[in-house]
């Protein structure tokens, strides 16, 4: 098995998921806009999945450049709601709308993950986990809220399956390291064959 990786991320969950799993690994985020890249996609009339896809594949694109011979892993995760792009809030006002239209409803998360070597993608995969959303008052929403740090709010989306994020939900179908962004089982399956 490959004895080391790059995580083309700064993701604090997805490294924490990598150690639990004993991967070795390396952070080297890629710092791709992924806004500029959305927008684009999204005039496209791009699905989520294929967002998620292709900000995968820049980001282990971008850093395996600069790494000759590296395996560089880069990953992204989005919020498929009908159809709909839910992309991570700017404020807490953001997160609350966000929460709102969530709210008594199933959506996605996709989580595709992308192996770049010298440049070019030789690997990806995507997941997909449904998760139903309780029906909650308001005030609830608010006070959940209250309980989030901006940090994780503005990283890991409006919720975090690992920590209060699960208490949203009625029903959670999925794996769970797909839904905190890295569907880690695959990423094995893969590295055991190289």
């Amino acid at each position: 098995m490959l004895s080391k990786i790059i995580l083309a991320s700064k993701s604090k969950i997805r490294k924490e998921i990598l150690d639990r799993n004993h991967i070795k690994n390396i952070v080297e985020p890629s710092n791709v806009d992924e806004d500029i890249v959305k927008l684009s996609l999204l005039k496209e009339k791009a699905s989520p999945e294929i967002i998620s896809k292709n900000l995968a594949e820049l980001k282990a694109n971008k850093v395996s450049m600069k790494k000759n011979d590296e395996i560089v892993l880069g990953a992204d995760s989005v919020i498929d709601l009908d159809g709909e792009l839910i992309s991570k809030p700017e404020s807490r006002e953001e997160a609350m709308k966000i929460l709102a239209k969530l709210n008594g409803k199933s959506h996605f998360l996709i989580s595709s993950v992308c192996i770049s070597k010298n440049g070019s993608m030789i690997w990806n995969y995507t997941d997909k986990a449904r998760l139903t959303m309780k029906n909650l008052t308001d005030d609830e929403l608010k006070n959940y809220l209250s309980k989030i740090s901006d940090e994780a709010l503005y990283a890991y989306n409006v919720y975090q399956i690992e920590g209060e994020g699960r208490n949203l939900f009625a029903k959670i179908e999925g794996d769970e390291d797909t839904i905190m962004g890295l569907p880690v089982k695959k990423i094995k399956e893969y590295m055991r064959s190289l």
